[in-house]
């Protein structure tokens, strides 16, 4: 928690490492803004604070057109809490509000709407229509400055029920018409290759490893349903997968940064190519998650640079993320898939799964040709088809039909620990599964899983003792961020394996 003199001291330094946790609004102007924000510091008596874009806006105020404060990160509190405020700011960010309304938001809740809008405006300053307005307008701004699509498509594709609620909203948050806005942007704007297509950007604060990022996703990448392949830019890879999303389906790239590039200049580019623009928002926020763009790497790297054993990896690698998902059922399958096996083999099984199960893109797009199979699919498939042990086809089938029947929920306002519950209650899902599915389909970032393989070799690599026991002693100094350990961990593992293996090269003969 920071005070709002804590506050000002950050404004008047511009530090970026606040953008996204509070807004600074100037009543002299009614305008706010992104604590990073380059134009004059306002006197410390004409602001004032707010947790979020639409709380601001809710008090009259209009955006920067200098700092775009709209379009910052997420705030990491919100991205990692546990909570019921937390679970709402997930679930609004993958566009439940607009496909279901308020009384669906607090349906998956499990509680009132009443109930849910007094807790949001308690810690938000801004209840769940409010919201989700911010939201859409943020999504129009995007579609307006950065394709052709003609004014009212961008209206329907960001989410507002009418023309007339998307021209008020975009009056009074940025004041000017659409028309003017997508004037003034500049050279910048740009008319889809093809139908559905989009090129934008997707920010993160601090620094970010994609090496690291792009390394991980690519050793589990399923054919047909991802890929990561030489990016546009020489030296860059992007990573590609298609999208099961509430309206069709998609195609996304982002990018890697390149050689040169400053892992702190702030974000990745990304194309989406979608069946239904309606799905903009919900493939955004899905996006995010799988590269952990909300996370606040500063604080991760101060926890872990305190401990002597990790000091060395977290200055050698700022920045490191650990990965989201942008389908939890799709990861569920393919943790079972990967209990007790390697890496590369749980990426072969998910591969004829998908081959057998998963759903044709209409053509294919480079390598990319599928769609994972869901999960009511895949319960009612042939266990004979399933080329797996069977205590591990009756885990995965048990699996299936408990999330497609709902019994099991893995979407981003579940309660953790209920969540967490109800996995282990099935037949042949451990403690192991369900710390692997905590940390990358629930973005917990506290978990630690002793029993792993490569957790155990990463210890030995560093010098330590490797004992589960041991390990999950050790493991409490790195806490709340004991997920991004993991992932130190696991590439100390993997810098040890290959050293050893051009070790042993080059004493073969020639």
């Amino acid at each position: 928690m920071i005070d709002d003199e804590t506050r000002y001291r950050a404004v008047h330094s511009r530090d970026a490492r606040f953008d996204g946790v509070f807004f600074t609004a100037v009543r002299t102007t009614g305008i706010y803004c992104r604590p990073s924000c380059p134009a004059t510091t306002p006197k410390r008596t004409n602001c004032s604070f707010y947790p979020t874009a639409a709380a601001a806006q809710g008090a009259g105020y209009r955006a920067c057109r200098r700092c775009r404060p709209d379009s910052v990160p997420g705030s990491p509190e919100w991205n990692h809490r546990a909570d019921l405020v937390g679970r709402a700011v997930r679930l609004i960010g993958d566009g439940v509000v607009d496909r279901e309304g308020v009384a669906g938001l607090a349906d998956r809740l499990g509680y009132s709407a009443r109930q849910l809008q007094r807790q949001l405006t308690a810690e938000l300053g801004a209840g769940p229509l409010a919201l989700a307005r911010a939201q859409r307008a943020q999504t129009a701004r995007l579609l307006l400055q950065t394709t052709e699509l003609p004014v009212t498509d961008v209206a329907f594709a960001a989410g507002f029920a009418s023309v007339r609620q998307f021209n008020d909203t975009i009056r009074e948050v940025y004041d000017r018409t659409p028309s003017t806005l997508r004037t003034e942007h500049g050279g910048h704007r740009r008319a889809p290759a093809a139908a559905g297509r989009l090129g934008l950007r997707l920010a993160y604060r601090g620094a970010i490893d994609t090496e690291h990022l792009l390394d991980f996703l690519a050793l589990r990448a399923v054919p047909g349903v991802e890929e990561v392949v030489p990016g546009h830019r020489p030296g860059t890879r992007t990573y590609r997968r298609t999208l099961a999303l509430p309206f069709g389906h998609g195609v996304a790239e982002v990018d890697g940064l390149a050689p040169g590039d400053r892992p702190t200049r702030g974000w990745l580019d990304c194309r989406l190519t979608l069946t239904d623009l309606r799905d903009l928002t919900t493939a955004v926020h899905r996006l995010r998650a799988l590269f952990d763009l909300d996370a606040d790497p500063d604080a991760v790297d101060d926890r872990l640079a305190a401990d002597p054993l990790l000091a060395p990896r977290a200055a050698a690698r700022p920045g490191l993320r650990s990965p989201g998902h942008v389908d939890p059922h799709e990861l569920a399958v393919r943790a079972v898939l990967g209990q007790q096996v390697t890496v590369a083999a749980a990426r072969t099984l998910a591969g004829r799964l998908a081959e057998r199960y998963g759903t044709p893109l209409p053509a294919a797009d480079g390598g990319l040709r599928l769609l994972f199979p869901t999960a009511g699919a895949l319960a009612a498939a042939d266990p004979e088809h399933l080329a797996m042990p069977q205590s591990r086809r009756r885990a995965l089938l048990g699996l299936c039909a408990a999330l497609a029947e709902g019994a099991v929920r893995l979407d981003p306002g579940v309660d953790r620990e209920q969540a967490a519950a109800g996995l282990l209650a099935l037949p042949g899902i451990g403690p192991w599964t369900v710390g692997y599915l905590r940390m990358r389909a629930l973005a917990d970032p506290d978990v630690f899983l002793p029993t792993d393989i490569g957790v155990r070799d990463g210890l030995r690599a560093l010098g330590e003792n490797g004992d589960p026991r041991s390990a999950a002693d050790r493991s409490a100094a790195w806490a709340p961020w004991r997920s991004y350990a993991l992932h130190h961990l696991w590439s100390a593992a993997a810098a040890h394996h290959t050293s050893l293996r051009t070790r042993d090269t080059r004493k073969e003969p020639a």
